[in-house]
């Protein structure tokens, strides 16, 4: 059984989130479908939010980018240290630390005193001079963050969007909670995280959340392809004389698109996997049919896996765990079919919504051109069923489709602030990677897992 202290959390989070969602009720009462922004909002104020850092801090440099002028959709980028590491066949074989990267434009960091430090006392002077020819004094006290290098010998790392949890009515990609979870993906994946932080309810209702998801998919494939093509007209940034720089960036046909440098220096879009925890289970469900139904027009993106963390699944028909832990810990079943109402149009709300019940026919595509599909599911997780039995639909399909159940857990007991630093976290974390690597690793060129 979960710990007291769980427990107890489980009952004051329960009663928070009652109250949330009923002042989300009263607030859409209040407001005419009229006044709905299609803008949106993608967190809380509420919320508490951490900030992006360039620095690699705790291993992993972070930025947003609002990829959408017409909506709030956005991402943070989560780039793991190991990216920095030379191409294989670049170098010995061993990697080099942050710190050794001469050739980086990894400028100066402040200490706390305002003076600037060398990242790495041996190397300072080496990379200062690197850059005497680029950069003027004024110019080298600052930090900028990491720019990546031009010689192209960076390592192309996997992509992995993350879409996170809070029952389509809160949450956010750059929350506490979703900023470490994050972090610790892209650590152990040894993959760039794109976290969504898509479109929340009830402002903006099914599909715009899961459209949201399947446009950064779209975006990825447009990053790759407008990299591709600054690269054949010989290079993104050439440097001008006295320092300054001329840009010789693609953009789109609006101009609004500038190539995204540490995605174009370090993403192999071709190893793509999406990551859904509870309620972005089933955004990462259906951007995976979306992609297939896109097909070749993704190109270069190729969805090679999908992780489901307790999916929010649900159906008419109730499952054993639906009908015997209906009032489990932090998500019991009568808030999360308030939660279901407040996302789907109430001319479509249904239990059986495509978006809500994996399991109905006619869905579509086919589940046998569904990518390799690992879900997680707790032992005190009135959805644990419905989940499990979408994995045992893909797995008579032949799609490789494993269930990992984690005794004693509770729905997000990986992802929730509380609970992100106990063992059975840190172990789901490490099973992922497992799982995933089989799907990442390049074959005859990497260590394949």
């Amino acid at each position: 059984m979960p710990s007291v202290g769980v427990k107890l959390y489980s009952v004051f989070f329960k009663f928070l989130l009652k109250h949330r969602l009923q002042n989300r009720i009263q607030s859409e009462d209040s407001s005419s479908s009229s006044s709905s922004d299609p803008f949106g909002v993608t967190t809380r104020p509420e919320e508490s939010v951490s900030p992006p850092n360039p620095l690699f801090t705790d291993g992993v440099a972070t930025k947003d980018i609002h990829i959408d002028p017409l909506t709030s959709l956005s991402v943070r980028i989560f780039l793991p240290e190991s990216a920095l590491s030379p191409a294989a066949g670049s170098h010995s074989g061993k990697p080099r630390s942050f710190n050794s990267l001469a050739g980086s434009d990894l400028l100066l960091r402040r200490n706390s005193h305002g003076s600037s430090n060398s990242l790495s006392s041996h190397k300072s002077e080496a990379r200062r001079s690197s850059y005497a020819h680029t950069t003027t004094a004024s110019e080298e006290e600052v930090y900028r963050g990491y720019a990546p290098s031009s010689s192209g010998k960076c390592r192309k790392l996997p992509v992995m969007l993350q879409f996170h949890g809070g029952g389509w009515v809160s949450g956010s990609n750059d929350s506490v909670a979703n900023d470490f979870f994050c972090r610790r993906m892209a650590k152990h994946c040894d993959v760039i995280v794109l976290a969504v932080g898509y479109r929340l309810a009830p402002e903006n209702r099914y599909p715009a959340a899961c459209e949201d998801g399947f446009k950064v998919l779209q975006w990825l494939g447009k990053q790759a392809n407008l990299a591709e093509c600054n690269k054949s007209m010989g290079g993104g940034l050439r440097r001008g004389g006295g320092g300054g720089e001329v840009s010789k960036h693609v953009v789109d046909a609006f101009g609004a698109s500038l190539v995204e440098p540490w995605l174009a220096s370090h993403a192999d879009p071709s190893r793509c996997v999406l990551l859904g925890v509870s309620c972005g289970a089933n955004i990462a469900d259906y951007v995976s049919r979306k992609a297939i139904e896109a097909g070749q027009n993704l190109d270069p993106v190729k969805v090679v896996a999908q992780v489901l963390m307790y999916p929010f699944f649900i159906g008419t028909v109730p499952t054993q765990s639906e009908i015997k832990q209906a009032n489990s810990y932090f998500y019991d079943k009568p808030m999360c079919i308030l939660a279901w109402k407040l996302f789907l149009p109430e001319e479509e709300f249904s239990l059986d919504h495509p978006a809500a019940n994996p399991l109905v026919p006619d869905r579509g595509p086919p589940l046998k051109f569904m990518p390799p599909t690992l879900t997680i599911v707790a032992e005190h997780d009135w959805m644990r069923d419905r989940a499990i039995a979408y994995s045992e639909e893909l797995r008579k399909v032949n799609v490789d489709a494993p269930v990992l159940e984690y005794k004693d857990a509770v729905h997000e007991f990986a992802t929730l602030d509380m609970l992100l630093r106990t063992p059975q976290a840190q172990a789901c974390a490490e099973d992922i990677a497992i799982w995933v690597k089989k799907y990442i690793s390049l074959r005859g060129h990497e260590f394949s897992y």
